[in-house]
């Protein structure tokens, strides 16, 4: 008896640690979608900055009720076919309890409503990363009308093909930690189809598109570094070797890309920039997130290094192809969440607990690989047909583009009535232009 009370005890303790970090983890990927907003908000120009803010934080109200309408259950209900997860839990119906555990057993008894909770905010970031290639473009009411779309019947069905264990992905033996293929490699490509079907930005490419505040650039990427510890290390849906592991090489991928970027910078441009060092520690947080508890620490710094030099290079692409993706979504998202996808197939290894294959590098069949790539292809297909159908018919049917002279004033002025900064100066009321002439009257009168 004693000892079915102790290891009872040590039951509940394991599930109450757990759940602790669950809980913890599910705060720190909410957070990252401010830190997003202020990241992108800071590289486009003054005028646009609180547009780009709202439509982030628009983001985490409208997926936070479409995941408990209906999104949770198309991504996580029961489902034959593996494509689909249908509505049987709809409005958070009958979830029952506990979660089944994708990948590892530590993460074991954690509770449904802690798992809906924690991937609810996966559903928030995801259509606010398409925001970036489209910036400066979108009516607020067009974008509010098809990011709402766009997570029912693109990211929701991606969740469960690659998350659900009744998912065809999944089943196939596809890997995806935390989130390279169902959130990066799809947003990613939904931002570059978007952006071709807006059209460019009046004056791109050769007006200046410079960002307006670099120091919020630095700030954002530094609130996403700080939150991707509980998108990694949470979804280990445990506290224990695995999501140590995933920590761990969350950090190590990071660093890795931030130097190879601004390596590569220094190369090509002979100067590193702040805002370059910022780029590349995002891409290296995306690029390890598929393989975070897969791989090994040599292994992540070995991604986040290609990462940081790859799609530093990528950012030329967008010049060339004509697509007016404003702030490189794809050269980050896109070309960071396939490398990473594409990579689990190398450098995954059974050593770290997150799974039984190992990769080409540690003397896997190639099996893997092949897997990896199918769910990368399906991944990208999918997304890029769903986000141009209903890209038409909000942009072209709708008439979802601002005109000419609202993109002229800008979307803080045009689309909410509100402007991100006033300037004073202390003798009174009046813009800072104005002031420096009064200032200069007086001293010619003196």
């Amino acid at each position: 008896m004693d000892e079915l009370l102790i290891n009872e005890a040590v039951t509940n303790a394991h599930v109450s640690g757990n759940t602790a970090w669950m809980l913890a983890s599910t705060a720190l990927v909410l957070f990252m979608t401010p830190g997003l907003a202020f990241f992108y908000g800071g590289m486009v120009r003054a005028k646009h900055v609180l547009g780009m803010l709202m439509q982030n934080f628009f983001c985490m109200g409208m997926a936070s009720l479409v995941w408990a309408l209906v999104g949770y259950s198309i991504a996580f209900g029961p489902s034959t076919s593996g494509f689909w997860g249908g509505f049987g839990f709809a409005a958070l119906q009958d979830i029952g309890d506990p979660f089944v555990v994708p990948y590892t057993a530590e993460g074991g008894l954690t509770p449904t409503v802690v798992f809906i909770a924690f991937q609810m905010m996966f559903a928030i970031i995801t259509p606010a990363l398409i925001t970036g290639a489209v910036a400066d473009r979108f009516k607020f009411w067009a974008f509010a009308i098809f990011v709402t779309l766009w997570l029912l019947f693109v990211y929701a069905p991606i969740a469960h093909w690659v998350w659900d264990t009744d998912g065809w992905l999944y089943r196939r033996g596809a890997l995806d930690f935390a989130g390279g293929t169902v959130v990066h490699a799809n947003a990613g490509i939904a931002g570059v189809v978007l952006a071709y079907v807006l059209g460019r930005r009046r004056g791109w490419p050769g007006a200046d598109f410079r960002p307006h505040n670099v120091p919020f650039v630095l700030l954002g990427a530094s609130v996403l570094w700080f939150g991707w510890f509980g998108f990694n290390a949470g979804s280990a849906l445990g506290s224990g070797t695995l999501a140590g592991w995933a920590f761990l090489n969350t950090q190590l991928a990071t660093a890795a890309a931030l130097l190879g970027w601004i390596g590569a910078e220094w190369v090509r441009d002979g100067k590193p920039t702040t805002l370059g060092a910022a780029s590349g520690a995002v891409a290296g947080l995306v690029a390890i997130t598929p393989a975070c508890g897969f791989v090994s620490a040599m292994g992540a710094m070995a991604i986040g290094a290609l990462a940081g030099v790859l799609c530093a290079l990528a950012t030329a692409i967008k010049g060339k192809v004509g697509i007016d993706d404003a702030l490189d979504v794809g050269a980050v998202h896109l070309v960071g969440g396939v490398l990473g996808a594409l990579l689990v197939g190398f450098f995954a290894t059974t050593d770290t607990g997150g799974t039984t294959l190992d990769g080409v590098f540690y003397g896997g069949s190639g099996q893997l690989l092949l897997d990896q790539l199918v769910a990368v292809a399906a991944t990208i297909g999918y997304s890029a047909v769903c986000t141009a159908i209903l890209g038409l018919i909000v942009v072209r049917v709708l008439n979802g583009r601002i005109s000419a002279r609202d993109e002229e004033v800008g979307l803080d002025e045009s689309q909410h009535g509100e402007s991100s900064y006033r300037f004073h100066f202390a003798g009174g009321t009046g813009s800072v232009f104005a002031a420096s002439r009064v200032k200069g009257t007086r001293e010619a009168q003196a």
